[in-house]
């Protein structure tokens, strides 16, 4: 019996009192019949220029749709070159306060990819890159092998620069040469006479494994020893390949990890100019193992970039290229008819970005993407939304509209792993330097110098911002510092996890389908006012503390 005000009624107050309700059983039936106008609005509308002006992230809302699964089972994959797929679609940006090797073998191994900056001498951009490719591997191809004749201070100073310890030593101190024992750190750390040949230390009694055996095989034979690396040697003993414990544990913690199929060698990308100069330091990374090469200019639409681009498709074909940075379909026409296999998409959209303010020139983020994206699209060239992002929800966005990944600068710069020292501010709180690019800091840098014959000395803030020859200095970004965020290690966990449950709210169980949604108008948006974007974040609280994850 309905009741009113908690007592029994003659009668129940109608919501609509001249309509008489109808069957609840019959919602959805009137929804699709009698609503021919579905919430919200599709992409091309809300991002209609000439009717909501240039768009950035802030401006609008993705609509919630159906939940039918838990958000643990969205797929992140997504290709971030025409033939590369990564596991997550998040990248970090090649600048000097963000990106070196800890940053990149950190990105690969939670399953996105770390572009190291080129505001260095090649032969240190070079060095990274191998760090990055031996970090982890499947049959060690080229490992650092040892002769008889090299000391115990020698293979101390090995560990000091690869990172790890463990080295064969051969007869001739080469692959392919009879192995004669292993060197393992426990060996040399507290061995008194440095001097000492590393014969007189070496662990003799080895466990091997013989040429032809599979990864799977290895694998086995490596977890059920109590060594530290399996050497494969073929029928007279001599080494051919090697195999690491450390990879297996990397394999069990790391199972999204960015890993080429062949080598199982991490995926290593870096950023290099369009300048003539730049041809050198491409041939030195490219021999260092590069997979990906990123042409880093604020403006890409360049006689420059095109001839760089069509350079490096013809003398490397097995290198992929990522151009930009584009903002129009006309810019992005240019890079797809010279070759590229991905895009970056942003002009002034970054933190520590002032060229929209300082030159006049770029485009909202959000408008950009969603253009340039649609039309790459339509050649399979996979587009990165690169600035602007400073929280999960611009993530979700920048992939919405298309992007296949986002390049992350400013949200990267203050973890433990991005180049540079922690410091205290005024305030009292941690934080970290971040700098653009084109700050007058960057462009001033000294650092990358090269000791190469040929290699003219440059570095990246004069060469992205096409400053290299101007006698006064126009800056197009700032420096500043950026608050502690800890390893991303816990960080970019955060934001997968972030993401997925974005996915799921909207009721897309993979970025591939997120984007089938938007282009068929499945997936509706919402445009923000000024009111609804103070309404949805904190508000009406006299204090707070914003804890984003534990």
């Amino acid at each position: 019996m309905p009741l009113t005000n908690g007592d029994v009624g003659s009668s129940v107050l109608q919501i609509a009192p001249h309509d008489k309700a109808l069957d609840h059983k019959s919602a959805l039936d009137f929804l699709q019949n009698e609503y021919k106008h579905q919430d919200g609005l599709d992409v091309q509308t809300l991002l209609d220029s000439r009717t909501n002006g240039g768009l950035t992230y802030n401006d609008f809302l993705v609509l919630p749709g159906y939940i039918g699964f838990p958000a643990s089972e969205v797929a992140l994959e997504t290709p971030v070159t025409k033939r590369i797929t990564l596991k997550t679609p998040l990248l970090s940006s090649p600048m000097d306060t963000v990106t070196e090797h800890s940053m990149a073998i950190h990105m690969a191994l939670l399953g996105g990819l770390g572009v190291i900056h080129h505001n260095c001498s090649a032969e240190d951009q070079a060095e990274m890159v191998r760090k990055v490719k031996r970090f982890e591997n499947g049959f060690i191809l080229d490992p650092v092998v040892l002769s008889p004749n090299t000391t115990v201070s020698e293979a101390k100073q090995l560990k000091e620069k690869w990172g790890f310890g463990g080295f064969p030593v051969t007869e001739n101190g080469t692959l392919r040469s009879k192995l004669i024992g292993m060197i393992t750190t426990r060996d040399i750390q507290f061995h008194p006479t440095p001097a000492d040949p590393v014969t007189s230390v070496m662990s003799t009694d080895l466990v091997t494994a013989p040429s032809g055996t599979t990864l799977v095989e290895a694998n086995a034979v490596l977890s059920k020893s109590k060594k530290g690396k399996l050497p494969i040697v073929d029928a007279s003993h001599n080494l051919i390949s090697l195999l690491s414990r450390s990879d297996l544990m990397k394999n069990l913690h790391y199972p999204l990890a960015s890993k080429l199929p062949h080598s199982k060698q991490l995926i290593c990308a870096a950023a290099i100019g369009t300048r003539p100069e730049d041809k050198d330091r491409l041939q030195i990374l490219a021999d260092a193992g590069l997979d990906i090469v990123v042409l880093d200019s604020s403006q890409g639409n360049s006689i420059f970039q095109i001839e760089m681009i069509k350079y490096i498709k013809e003398k490397y074909p097995g290198l992929d290229v990522i151009g930009g940075n584009v903002v129009t379909v006309a810019q992005a026409a240019n890079l797809i008819a010279a070759g590229v296999d991905g895009l970056r998409i942003g002009m002034g959209s970054g933190s520590a970005c002032i060229t929209q303010e300082v030159m006049a020139v770029g485009r909202p983020q959000a408008a950009s993407v969603f253009h340039v994206s649609s039309f790459a699209a339509r050649f399979g060239v996979p587009c990165i939304a690169d600035g602007g992002i400073q929280n999960v929800g611009h993530i979700v966005k920048g992939l919405s509209l298309g992007a296949s990944t986002v390049m992350m600068g400013g949200l990267l710069a203050g973890t433990t792993e991005s180049p540079g020292n922690y410091f205290v501010s005024r305030e009292g709180q941690l934080v970290k330097s971040y700098r653009g690019m084109g700050s007058i800091d960057a462009m001033e840098d000294k650092k990358a110098g090269s000791s190469v014959k040929g290699v003219v000395k440059s570095d990246a803030g004069k060469a992205r911002y096409f400053s290299e020859g101007d006698r006064l200095l126009v800056a197009q970004g700032v420096s500043g510092s950026v608050l502690d965020r800890g390893s991303i290690t816990k960080f970019v966990p955060y934001l997968l996890a972030g993401l997925q449950h974005s996915l799921q709210d909207i009721g897309m169980k993979s970025l591939s389908a997120l984007r089938e949604g938007v282009r068929n108008g499945d997936v509706r948006f919402e445009l923000r006012t000024v009111s609804a974007q103070a309404e949805g974040n904190v508000h009406g609280l006299h204090s707070f503390d914003k804890k984003l994850y534990s």
